[in-house]
């Protein structure tokens, strides 16, 4: 049994932001109370062994819940696999992870998302739930067999890497989606608008001579998306919202009654267009990072709720793949092992999030809009749990990265707060930033 004292406990769900004693027996939160006494918990141990943790300037929460997360594998276990994914995902204090689809092949059929399920149970670590895709072999024209896939595990639809450009398709689908309760994920982007670019259009790009994507690339088929979910009354989930314009078009839509949710990226709150530099790739994301206004939009439409969740977007590459030059390199950031970090350093610490927000995005949020277990402490429920020290700090380098790759922003750089035990199910899994 575990006993965390005098620990701060964050649990939106239960509308809990205080210090607190925490039980943890047989996989489960047991209590949850602002006094318990040594005698009181070996009575509640009934002979276990207790394991006591002085929690004491250290914070205790839901283990996170990762929504966009590129695992490669089948295909590409070059860039990561399920194994390596899962644990980079307790390293950085995520219990459940949602895998995207885009693999090689794409999980497009039953037996590809029971593949990627059980590929997850056998790692052993965090939970690993598939994403099906919307569309055969993601090209876009003809739906998948919804029902029979989430009967194999699927736990949402998405051809995420690419938009589903013909918008009777994207109907068809937040129809269809209805008989599962899943929403449909969209990546919101015109490849007309897009064509060949390279990072957002704007002085940057222009001073940097290199092919610009103008905003509305994103925010035309978010408003597109917007009233098609209206008109049929569908789960919408629109990911790695990255600017202004489309932050105003979900607010107008919730105002509305729209039945959507919206994810921003860690990258996308914390960096903008101008830190971009051509001779590194590291920073050349999709969609592209935004002016410094998207960012600001972006960390207020958080905030007050307009943006529902943070996810990773975690998109490893091997260092050859990065190493190319910048019109050649793929998009992306590995971001799971340092994204909570980040997030802290970044933006709770100076006090432009509050650390209650952000936990609510990445766990509460998540699994009420995808019907998933955890996001809560609740007793009785499975003790998927994150101890966070705001003190803790590590230069991020290769030889303690877990994941495969290093394709981040933070390498070379001493980060501070970070999450030092988690437990999923109960199971203690990392302990002083080691996986176990």
């Amino acid at each position: 049994m575990w006993w965390l004292k005098d620990v701060w406990v964050i649990d939106p769900s239960q509308k809990i932001s205080s210090s607190q004693d925490v039980l943890v027996k047989d996989g489960k939160v047991l209590e949850i109370s602002s006094s318990m006494t040594e005698e009181e918990v070996l009575a509640k141990a009934q002979g276990e062994a207790v394991e006591t943790i002085n929690g004491k300037g250290k914070f205790v929460f839901p283990g996170l819940i990762d929504v966009h997360t590129h695992l490669r594998e089948p295909g590409q276990e070059d860039k990561e696999d399920i194994l390596s994914g899962s644990r980079a995902a307790v390293r950085g204090g995520f219990t459940t992870i949602l895998a995207m689809a885009n693999t090689q092949p794409p999980l497009d059929s039953r037996a590809l998302v029971e593949f990627v399920l059980r590929q997850g149970e056998r790692a052993g670590y965090a939970h690993v739930l598939p994403i099906g895709t919307v569309t055969k072999g993601m090209q876009g024209s003809e739906l998948v067999e919804m029902a029979d896939m989430k009967a194999g595990g699927a736990a949402a639809f998405s051809d995420d890497g690419k938009n589903i450009q013909n918008a009777e398709v994207m109907r068809l689908a937040l129809e269809y989606a209805k008989l599962t309760g899943f929403p449909i994920i969209s990546h919101c982007e015109d490849k007309y608008l897009a064509g060949e670019g390279l990072m957002r259009r704007g002085l940057t790009s222009a001073r940097m001579g290199l092919r610009g994507i103008p905003a509305s690339a994103e925010s035309v088929i978010v408003a597109r998306d917007l009233l098609i979910a209206e008109e049929t009354g569908g789960k919408l989930h629109l990911a790695h919202i990255s600017t202004a314009e489309s932050v105003e078009l979900i607010r107008q839509a919730k105002a509305r009654g729209v039945d959507v949710t919206a994810e921003v990226n860690p990258h996308h709150l914390i960096f903008c267009d101008e830190e971009i530099r051509i001779t590194d790739t590291v920073l050349k994301v999709n969609p592209p990072l935004g002016s410094p206004r998207d960012r600001e939009i972006l960390i207020a439409g958080l905030s007050d709720g307009t943006i529902d969740m943070i996810a990773t977007d975690h998109a490893p590459h091997t260092q050859a793949e990065k190493a190319r030059p910048f019109a050649e390199a793929p998009f992306g950031i590995a971001s799971l092992e340092t994204a909570l970090s980040a997030v802290w350093q970044y933006l709770v610490k100076p006090g432009k999030l509050s650390f209650d927000r952000v936990i609510e995005a990445w766990s509460v949020s998540p699994a009420q809009r995808f019907g998933l277990l955890g996001g809560t402490l609740k007793p009785g429920t499975a003790a998927d749990m994150v101890l966070f020290d705001p003190d803790f700090t590590e230069e991020i380098v290769p030889a303690k990265l877990v994941s495969k790759a290093r394709n981040t922003p933070f390498l070379g750089k001493t980060m501070q707060g970070f999450p030092v035990m988690v437990w999923v199910e109960g199971r203690l899994v990392q302990r002083d930033r080691t996986v176990l």
